[in-house]
């Protein structure tokens, strides 16, 4: 959560911008300006490049982008127009985006300096967008935080990790707002009057959201604020069920909002009974009809599940909780959220997950799944509950027909189907390693080099050198170094089976939780 400060040092309003777009890439400043900003405010714009010079990356950081550059952060001070001091030259393209700053923001300074806000403006490159938002929230007393529209996609994670507003852009002059989940203060004595710049009480917004008013003939700027539910719909009674496509449009204002792209899928949000959902629009049929099939059969409280789906026309849907608190990967690249994750927090995960996937394996009534996509992007978090798994895009039915005379032992004698069965095993050894080293599955930062983690991690599990694969950030909290031993143990089963059988995961699972029967059997 953000820190204590002194209630008498300058509040700040933090605008996030992706320092990738030209057009527009003001909007979210000049709105923060016009609703937020008060007289003697601090003003912290930051252009984030975190994913400069990589392909379709997904929240990785540092980056390697061709310049040896790793999480680099400037800082352009504005006071009279110049710079103070000349950071050393990070490379062409950054340099290029800061005189792209200086220039197209220099003449906000002068608004600024009339209100006597301080501006400051920052390039984050390499770093991950909800990273350095929630580092400069933290450090500041920050009231506001803005973000383009572009990073709409991190407001959920950074808005449940803040007690301040948060505001996201929709378009020029149209913002989402979320309220503060803090104590509110009392604004009762401030004017509804739009006040000049020259003359506006120390304690006022330039342009006041709350009071602004709208004139005639002028639709409101401000949406209502859509507030978290504690429960996620998956679990409520009625639920999955169909939804008519009009259904869909209404939930999702018309599919206005946006939240990625990818391919044949793309991922809307919306609001059902007071609850944020998402919305997949499945492109492929054969990928649709196989997720339907199992997600509508499966159920257990650490699976990701649906709401509904919607079948109309040429339109292929799927309705589910919106994640609140995003997904393990992005923890674990966050300092602030990762250090909160203990490594007791992380071995109970690691039980969670191994869980959800012994119930896909083996207790499944209508015969094995098998995820194929085991990962720390793919476990996420509903607010307040158990981390799920989700992405059931690549799942597949492990059926198998068994000759009349052989009688069933509940495992498919086909190796192929083990097989399959092997490769979730082997991806929840890694995400093993993700929690034991913070580390990310292609995100490594030495993949460029031909070096994975695995081929990193394997090594230190085979001799046994767990302290060198420990999460640095949390390596000096030794009490619980005995639940981080047990995870090294069932991710070196998982990644290199030596035994010449096939492991199950009720096996790897019983090494997680520190049966000694099982520790020495493998």
């Amino acid at each position: 959560m953000v820190s204590q400060t002194d209630p008498n040092a300058r509040e700040s309003v933090i605008v996030v911008m992706d320092g990738k777009r030209n057009k527009g890439m003001v909007d979210a400043l000049d709105w923060a300006l016009k609703h937020c900003v008060r007289r003697k405010d601090t003003v912290i714009v930051i252009g984030v490049l975190s994913e400069m010079g990589k392909k379709n990356a997904t929240h990785c950081f540092p980056l390697n982008m061709g310049i040896n550059i790793s999480g680099i952060l400037e800082k352009l001070e504005f006071s009279s127009g110049n710079t103070e001091g000349k950071p050393k030259d990070p490379g062409e393209e950054i340099e290029r985006k800061r005189e792209q700053y200086r220039s197209i923001l220099q003449p906000f300074t002068r608004k600024c300096k009339r209100n006597e806000v301080k501006l400051e403006v920052k390039i984050a490159a390499g770093i991950c967008p909800v990273e350095i938002t929630l580092r400069e929230a933290h450090n500041s007393n920050t009231r506001w935080i803005v973000l383009d529209s572009h990073l709409k996609k991190y407001k959920m994670c950074i808005y449940w990790n803040v007690e301040c507003n948060v505001a996201v852009m929709k378009g020029k002059d149209v913002a989402t707002l979320l309220p503060s989940r803090a104590p509110k203060p009392d604004y009762s004595s401030v004017s509804t009057e739009r006040a000049d710049a020259e003359t506006c009480p120390d304690n006022q917004p330039l342009n006041d959201p709350e009071n602004r008013v709208v004139e005639e003939g002028e639709s409101p700027i401000l949406e209502t604020p859509r507030g978290p539910a504690w429960y996620p719909l998956q679990y409520r009674a009625g639920y999955p069920r169909e939804f008519s496509f009009g259904e869909i449009e209404e939930i999702t204002n018309g599919f206005s909002d946006i939240i990625c792209e990818e391919g044949n899928l793309r991922i809307f949000e919306g609001v059902l009974e007071n609850t944020p959902i998402i919305v997949k629009s499945v492109q492929n049929d054969e990928r649709f009809w196989s997720m339907l099939s199992i997600l509508s059969r499966v159920r257990h409280r650490n699976i990701m599940n649906i709401v509904g789906y919607c079948c109309s026309g040429t339109n292929r849907l799927l309705i589910s909780d919106y994640p609140c608190l995003y997904n393990f990967a992005m923890k674990l690249q966050c300092d602030i959220s990762a250090i909160k994750l203990t490594w007791r927090a992380r071995w109970y995960t690691a039980i969670e997950i191994g869980g959800s996937l012994r119930y896909l394996h083996e207790e499944c009534p209508d015969g094995p799944i098998v995820h194929r996509s085991v990962c720390s992007s793919n476990i996420v978090y509903s607010h307040g509950y158990s981390p799920m798994l989700s992405n059931f895009i690549t799942a597949k039915w492990n059926k198998c027909e068994l000759p009349s005379d052989v009688n069933s032992t509940g495992k498919c004698p086909n190796l192929e189907e083990e097989k399959r069965i092997y490769v979730d095993i082997h991806d929840y050894g890694l995400f093993l390693v993700e929690l034991i080293s913070g580390k990310v599955s292609g995100c490594f930062p030495h993949e460029n080099e031909g070096q994975s983690l695995k081929d990193w991690a394997l090594p230190l599990l085979q001799s046994e050198s767990v302290t060198q694969l420990m999460d640095l950030r949390l390596a000096d909290k030794d009490d619980d170094s005995k639940v981080v031993h047990c995870m090294a143990r069932a991710a070196l089963l998982c990644l290199k089976n030596d035994s010449g059988r096939s492991i199950s995961i009720s096996e790897v699972l019983a090494v997680v939780r520190g049966d000694q029967r099982a520790i020495l059997q493998f």
